[in-house]
């Protein structure tokens, strides 16, 4: 993801690779009075979903070179190597009674905490509290509360609860960004709970699943790229901060503890936590943030679904989130079907499965046929079978419709194999007729009942010249295919509409009937095919050219009369030829003498093309493949 790699280098690349302290970025704008909104919801487009991109992170992060060192040391060394670090902690900045620390001292601080949270030296967590302004107060809750997601046992419940409630009676005040930065931390977790690749191998896979997702989406480029280089910076610190807290529980075996999926106590224990977190919050987390903390988990499971395993939404990883995401409905989330139209269109079906499971819990609607039509837009067919099968959608007409439009012929198989019904198929061949989607039409054809193209056969030829932009291929396909099964009826047809006076047909399309597939284009062919004979006999006779036509062979003067005809029929697909050119078969036929009557001869199409075939040479016929 070139553009949003060339944004990250332009921000501060140091403080990205120290995924555990403030960044600068974060301090600078918390200092000018920046209460909330870590993580900010951006919509790039509309009406198609949220298209839910991060616009600001802040991540609280621990470099790699200090992981190893931070799980070990005790807890008298991180609070002596604090007081230590920076002779001017004392040096407190005031405004009125409010204390405010530097920079300096905010990410110093905030290192030691987390050292502390993730060796579960409450004590030291509790001591560093009495040292925290305001800002590292709201720094510490998101600290304590991302770690709920990686506790194991009652002990460890009970001392990241009570840290949290001391913050939050310290002065912490800041719930918007802690719940949205959690939410989207336990949306990682658990995805990664299901996957065999590394947290290396993960980065690049959700950078480029992020790049291709920017690129479905309309917007201004700069804007998106701008947007991309953040929300990859934040899964970043993520996936980091999932590592970081791996390895110092993991005891030396992290990629262990990464993968491991955690027991139904585990999880009990983790949504009970960021249950008590919603209390402690009360009413100072609104619909809206609960809205956009919605968001905020649903995001990285729409990158991160190529990797899940099948069925990945009923397994145990799957269960944290489907917690997660049922308190923060039960808050006052109010886009559960925003994000089910966002991960349908994306292709994200295990968290389509977890959203239709939700919504059925909780008695709401979402739009499966509305999901349905996004899915098979983007030839999602895992996704489509999940709102079929799971969520009941039957609403196949549009988007079967829209799949023959555009000639997405792995869709349209899908729909025919699935069933649908006979107006169905007719209306999706009528639509892939008028969009010249020959492909598609020729495997619609056989499928639609020949009652239902007898009654609709002037409709749909009309429908599809009417739509048709600017080629009309298709409805030379159903012609050419007598896709009434009948000759003369399919000629009538065409006839029919060719004389008609009717407003509602496309003149272009009158137009072309009326010059290719009308009677009167059949008797044009003939006096085409007059004309030709007698302007050949001209030339044999009177011609002045040194070579005397009249002396080759006669197989050669048939190949210089007719081949090129010969090769125009062969050349068009289908069991019939159109009127014109069947006119000009039949007078080259009659002029070679085959012994068929008159009346007879004016009825035969295709078939007098052996007739023509056994004048001409044999050694020109395979010279140019038309034997074929």
């Amino acid at each position: 993801m070139d553009e949003c790699g060339d944004a990250l280098k332009s921000k501060n690349v140091t403080n990205l690779e120290d995924p555990l302290t403030l960044t600068e970025v974060e301090i600078e704008e918390n200092e000018v009075g920046s209460p909330k909104g870590e993580i900010k919801i951006l919509s790039l487009e509309k009406g198609e979903g949220s298209n839910v991109v991060f616009s600001r992170e802040a991540p609280l992060v621990i470099s790699e070179s200090r992981v190893s060192a931070a799980c070990s040391c005790s807890a008298r060394k991180y609070k002596s190597g604090f007081v230590g670090t920076d002779s001017g902690m004392g040096k407190k900045e005031r405004s009125g009674n409010e204390k405010r620390l530097s920079k300096q001292d905010r990410v110093e601080l905030g290192r030691i905490f987390q050292g502390a949270v993730s060796s579960h030296d409450w004590e030291l967590a509790e001591s560093l509290i009495l040292l925290a302004d305001p800002q590292t107060l709201n720094d510490a809750l998101c600290i304590s509360l991302d770690s709920i997601w990686f506790l194991s046992t009652d002990q460890e419940l009970y001392g990241i609860t009570g840290l949290i409630k001391n913050i939050i009676s310290s002065g912490a005040y800041d719930f918007t960004r802690a719940a949205l930065r959690t939410s989207f931390l336990a949306s990682c977790v658990s995805a990664c709970q299901s996957r065999t690749m590394s947290l290396a191998d993960t980065v690049t896979v959700m950078a480029q699943r992020l790049h291709e997702r920017l690129q479905e989406c309309n917007g201004d480029e700069v804007l998106k790229a701008e947007a991309g280089a953040k929300v990859q910076k934040f899964t970043e610190w993520a996936l980091k901060c999932i590592g970081f807290h791996s390895r110092c529980q993991g005891g030396g075996n992290g990629r262990d503890r990464v993968t491991h999926c955690s027991s139904a106590l585990e999880i009990q224990l983790q949504l009970s936590a960021f249950k008590t977190f919603l209390d402690l919050a009360g009413d100072q987390l609104t619909g809206k943030d609960f809205t956009e903390a919605f968001d905020a988990a649903c995001f990285p499971l729409t990158l991160f679904s190529s990797s899940f395993d099948p069925g990945w939404a009923s397994g145990m990883s799957a269960t944290a989130i489907q917690g997660l995401l049922a308190m923060l409905v039960e808050g006052g989330a109010d886009n559960v079907n925003q994000c089910f139209l966002e991960a349908s269109r994306f292709g994200s079906t295990e968290l389509v499965r977890i959203l239709l499971q939700i919504a059925k819990r909780n008695s709401l609607d979402v739009d499966v046929d509305l999901a349905l039509g996004f899915a098979s837009h983007y030839c999602k067919i895992g996704t489509m079978e999940c709102l079929v099968e799971e969520g009941n959608a039957m609403a196949f007409l549009g988007p079967l419709m829209r799949a023959a439009e555009r000639g997405c012929m792995q869709v349209v198989q899908w729909f025919v194999q699935r069933g649908c019904r006979d107006m169905e198929l007719c209306l999706a061949l009528t639509a892939a007729t008028s969009s010249s989607q020959v492909g598609v039409a020729a495997y619609l054809l056989p499928h639609v009942p020949h009652h239902v193209l007898a009654a609709l056969s002037i409709e749909i030829l009309k429908a599809a010249g009417e739509r048709s932009g600017g080629s009309l291929d298709g409805v030379a396909f159903l012609l050419c295919s007598n896709f009434l099964g009948d000759a003369r009826a399919t000629y009538a047809v065409a006839n029919s509409i060719a004389r008609s006076e009717d407003e509602a047909v496309a003149p272009r399309l009158r137009d072309f009937l009326r010059e290719h597939w009308s009677e009167a284009a059949f008797v044009e062919g003939r006096r085409e095919g007059r004309e030709h004979y007698v302007n050949l006999v001209r030339i044999l006779k009177w011609g002045c050219s040194p070579l005397c036509l009249g002396d080759l062979p006669a197989p050669l003067r048939v190949a210089i009369a007719y081949l090129p005809l010969y090769r125009e029929c062969v050349r068009l697909e289908g069991c019939l030829l159109s009127q014109r050119l069947r006119g000009q078969l039949v007078e080259a036929v009659r002029r070679l003498g085959c012994g068929i009557e008159e009346q007879e001869l004016a009825t035969k199409g295709r078939e007098l093309l052996p007739v023509l075939e056994h004048h001409l040479p044999p050694f020109l016929l395979d010279s140019y493949g038309v034997l074929a």
